[in-house]
């Protein structure tokens, strides 16, 4: 007769703490140590979306069938790349040491767990916002001719233009919060503990519920600071997106703590 193995049992909901800006500066602080200590990890891990976001440049101009392949790859392979950067800081934080193979292996065994489905509610949400934005293109721009964004700038100096624009960052502004704020603690949370992704997504909303101005702060200096790095090429992504991960993870640890 074949043993079986039983399932761990579910972790205990951890209990929202209040976050100030010197818990974003220490965060910040060790998210530098971590990647300064650990850098061939983090060089690593931020070339998934480096590589990703070239190929939606390069690869994707004209041609459908590649679009589609990196627009959807993009959303699912962030949550592990984001995994591999937590575990880093993990292992550094409990003083393990960090092994090529224990790190990668504790990122493909979360393809068991609660990762992928948080990987499946942000593939949703780019495909929902993919398909919203040209929505709201089609509404204010209607019939006009666009042959390519480079020979028909003019179009978007038009009041409709102009007004599509504003329309597309006010609306994607909101969302991109929404989708951080679903994200910031419950990626995090499914790796460290038990317990399943709606829980935590809901946690990690109630997290920046409790901490709307600190978490503002927080989704602003990653946008700033992630959209300077995108020149050129994605290039700066490599060394800012290293940072910002490890640097979540220590932020996750300041806003949750278990109960005694």
């Amino acid at each position: 007769m074949s043993a079986t193995v039983d399932a761990p049992p579910p972790s205990q909901m951890p209990l929202v703490g209040d976050l100030t800006l010197g818990d974003i500066i220490a965060s910040l602080k060790a998210g530098i140590y971590d990647f300064r200590r650990a850098p061939l990890f983090g060089l690593f891990f931020s070339a998934v979306y480096v590589v990703i976001g070239f190929m939606l440049i390069t690869l994707g101009a004209g041609h459908v069938s590649w679009v589609l392949v990196t627009s959807l790859g993009f959303p699912l392979a962030a949550p592990f790349a984001a995994v591999g950067l937590y575990e880093v800081s993990r292992r550094l934080e409990a003083g393990k040491p960090l092994v090529w193979r224990d790190v990668l292996g504790v990122v493909w065994q979360e393809r068991t767990r609660q990762v992928p489905w948080l990987g499946a509610v942000i593939v949703i949400y780019f495909l929902f916002w993919t398909f919203l934005a040209h929505m709201i293109f089609a509404v204010f721009m209607g019939l006009a001719v666009m042959t390519s964004v480079s020979t028909s700038l003019d179009v978007f100096l038009t009041t409709r233009g102009l007004s599509m624009i504003a329309v597309e960052l006010g609306i994607g502004a909101i969302l991109a919060f929404l989708l951080f704020s679903l994200t910031v603690v419950s990626i995090p949370l499914v790796l460290e503990k038990e317990i399943d992704f709606v829980s935590a997504m809901l946690l990690s909303l109630r997290t920046v519920a409790s901490n709307l101005w600190i978490m503002l702060v927080w989704a602003a200096i990653i946008a700033v600071m992630s959209l300077i790095a995108l020149a050129p090429y994605f290039l700066g992504l490599m060394v800012v997106l290293p940072i910002f991960g490890h640097a979540t993870w220590h932020l996750y640890r300041r806003a949750l703590y278990d109960p005694v």
